[in-house]
C-alpha cells in the first residue's frame, strides 16, 4: 500500500512538472508544510500554489529573463485563465516589449490580442509540453479573430483556443499524415466544444498578423500555407510553413522572435 502511495506521489509530481514546470516542486513544499503544521495537503497545496502563481513566481521570473504576460484589463489577454494558472504565460523581455507595442497599436484598430501558450517562467530549454519549441521565452501562440453573424466578436470557437480548424479539408494534413506524421491534426481533440457559428475574420486576422510582424525585423510567424494565400499574405517571407513534425496551424498563429 505504501509503495502504491509513493508511486501515486511520484506520478502526480511528474504530471505537475510536465504541465506547469514548478507545480511538482510546489507539491513537495506543500507536503512539507502540511506535515509541519499538521494540516491536510489538500488544503495547503491550493494556498501554496496560488501564492506562488500570483506573487512569488512573477517576482522571481525577471531574474531569469522572463516576464509574466497580462491577465486582465489589457488589450493582450489569455484565452482563458488556465494558461496563467499553469504558469504558461511567460515570455522574455524582448518579446514582451514587442507584444506590448503591437497590441497597443492593434487596440486602436479595435483588435484585442488573445494569447494561448507562451513559455514557462524559468530555464531555457525546459520544454512546454506538448510544443516542440516553446522553451526559450521567445515564442507565443495567438488566437485568430472571428465573426459572429458578420459582426466582430472576442469569442473563440473552442475553450482552449486549439483544435478548431478553419478548413477541415486542409490539403497539408493529408500530405503530412501520408508521410507518417500521425500527430499532425491531433489538436482536434482539444475542441469537442467547437462553436461552428463563428467564422474567421479574415480582414482583422490579417491586420493582427501584420501588426505583429511590423514590430520586430527578426520575427517569424507560422500558419498553414493555404491560409497565408487566402489572407493575402503571400509576399511575406516571414510567414512560413512550420513543417509536418509539428501540428496544424489553421487554428492559431505561432509568433516568435530570434
Amino acid at each position: 500500500m505504501k509503495f502504491l502511495k509513493l508511486i501515486g506521489h511520484i506520478s502526480f509530481i511528474a504530471l505537475l512538472t510536465l504541465l506547469t514546470q514548478v507545480g511538482g516542486l510546489l507539491w513537495l513544499m506543500s507536503v512539507f508544510i502540511a506535515v509541519k503544521l499538521q494540516k491536510r495537503k489538500r488544503y495547503v497545496f491550493p494556498i501554496v500554489y496560488l501564492a506562488c502563481n500570483l506573487l512569488f513566481v512573477p517576482s522571481v521570473a525577471p531574474y531569469f529573463g522572463r516576464t509574466k504576460l497580462p491577465v486582465i484589463k489589457s488589450a493582450l489577454k489569455p484565452q482563458n485563465l488556465i494558461y496563467p494558472l499553469l504558469f504558461r504565460n511567460y515570455v522574455d523581455n524582448e518579446l514582451y516589449d514587442v507584444l506590448q507595442q503591437s497590441t497597443a497599436v492593434l487596440a486602436h484598430l479595435g483588435i484585442k490580442t488573445t494569447y494561448l501558450d507562451a513559455n514557462f517562467p524559468f530555464l531555457n530549454g525546459f520544454p512546454l509540453f506538448p510544443h516542440l519549441s516553446h522553451n526559450d521565452g521567445k515564442k507565443i501562440d495567438i488566437a485568430f479573430m472571428y465573426l459572429e453573424n458578420n459582426n466582430k466578436t472576442d469569442q473563440k470557437p473552442s475553450f482552449m483556443g486549439y483544435g478548431a480548424f478553419i478548413d477541415d479539408t486542409n490539403p497539408t494534413t493529408n500530405q503530412c499524415k501520408k508521410q507518417g506524421y500521425w500527430q499532425y491534426d491531433l489538436t482536434k481533440y482539444l475542441s469537442p466544444d467547437k462553436n461552428d457559428v463563428l467564422q474567421l475574420d479574415e480582414e482583422n486576422t490579417k491586420t493582427l498578423i501584420q501588426g505583429l510582424l511590423y514590430r520586430d525585423k527578426n520575427s517569424k510567424i507560422f500558419i498553414e500555407p493555404y491560409l497565408k494565400k487566402e489572407l493575402g499574405l503571400s509576399k511575406y517571407d516571414k510567414i512560413r510553413f512550420h513543417g509536418c513534425q509539428a501540428v496544424r496551424h489553421d487554428d492559431h498563429i505561432h509568433f516568435e522572435i530570434k
